[in-house]
């Protein structure tokens, strides 16, 4: 791939003039460069596009998730902290979150240090279920294809079979 990146590249480039120094006594002709500015503007459009699908929209789409997640923190909900913390939203505020996180041991946290809601034992539970369907899908699907496999190779003995007579 960056072969191909680097083949486009050269293909974009100038080709070199021969003017034979810095005067006319060099013998050469001097040659016009033929679209090098406008090259280059499409050269660089083309980059900072990339840049921009690659890099900053996925950041920004990030970023607002995150931040409706945390808007979304209600009081109750069990979360776990950017440094691994689980606990219950004891209380929370426009900067900070308080978590309980075991009996009678509560703890405050920068609410921006909140990585996420857990799961409750219910999404838990549906998420397991649909992992065991899935699972139990993946294993008849191969089953099925290979006795179609199987079926296939049968159907080629008996064309030997009528290829012997």
């Amino acid at each position: 791939m960056l072969y191909t990146i680097y083949e486009l590249l050269f293909w974009l480039q100038p080709e070199a003039t021969s003017s034979g120094g810095g005067g006319d006594a060099g013998g050469g002709e001097a040659v016009a460069p033929s679209g090098g500015c406008a090259t280059q503007a499409g050269l660089l459009l083309v980059m900072m596009l990339v840049f921009y699908f690659l890099l900053i929209r996925p950041q920004q789409k990030r970023q607002k998730e995150q931040d409706q997640m945390l808007k979304a923190l209600r009081k109750g909900t069990v979360v776990r902290t950017t440094g691994g913390i689980r606990g219950e939203i004891f209380s929370i505020d426009e900067r900070e979150v308080v978590l309980l996180v075991a009996d009678r041991v509560k703890i405050n946290v920068l609410r921006a240090n909140v990585a996420g809601a857990e799961p409750t034992p219910e999404e838990r539970a549906q998420a397991e279920r649909t992992r065991a369907e899935k699972k139990k899908d993946d294993g008849k699907k191969s089953k099925d294809d290979a006795d179609e496999d199987e079926g296939d190779e049968d159907e080629g003995d008996e064309d030997k079979g009528k290829d012997d007579e």
